[in-house]
């Protein structure tokens, strides 16, 4: 059966390339919403529901979706759509620990069955003067990112003191549990 990646990240398509494994990309056809999900369900919501959102266009495949988001002291942070909001996101994280949740599914087409899993890390950043932001605002970076910053970036990195658990999670997509599944896949 065919491996689908229902994603438009490139980090997302970078990460899963480093397994040297064989997929191919499809855009999925689902629209995020914010809803009044806790941030871990919200994220597990959108993996699932973009994986469904393709299962047509892959027939007899594997498809895996995934969601990242981003909770502040019990707030959810999405992407910025513009320099502002990204100015906004980066001062509430100035100098806190937040998480990074990133939901994965993996749906098999032709039965209809999904294996989930959320990863959880947590983030600190280092106190960030209004400079810093606006000079790393300045490297386009933020937009489109949950949390407005890239840890795999050369200046998202910068802004970061300390990652708690899984990076690549962190990034966007836990490799070693599409690792474990696929084995599981490939042993049946």
């Amino acid at each position: 059966m065919k491996l689908y990646l229902a994603s438009t990240s490139p980090r997302r398509r970078n990460l899963l390339n480093t397994l040297g494994i064989l997929f191919e990309v499809v855009t999925p056809r689902f629209e995020e919403c914010p809803t009044e999900l806790p941030p871990g369900e919200e994220a597990d919501f959108f993996a699932e529901q973009k994986a469904r959102s393709v299962a047509d266009l892959c027939p007899n495949a594997w498809v895996i979706g995934c969601d990242t988001l981003i909770s502040s002291e019990g707030e959810k942070l999405g992407k910025p759509s513009d320099d502002k909001e990204a100015f906004a996101i980066l001062s509430k994280l100035s100098g806190k620990r937040h998480q990074v949740m990133t939901a994965i599914v993996l749906l098999n087409t032709s039965d209809s069955s999904l294996c989930r899993h959320l990863e959880v890390a947590s983030v600190t950043f280092r106190p960030l003067t209004e400079k810093e932001i606006r000079d790393y605002i300045a490297t386009g970076e933020p937009i489109g990112k949950a949390g407005a910053y890239a840890v795999q970036g050369k200046a998202g990195r910068q802004l970061i003191e300390k990652v708690e658990g899984d990076e690549e999670a962190v990034i966007g997509l836990p490799l070693k549990v599409i690792r474990g599944w696929l084995k599981k896949i490939m042993a049946s």
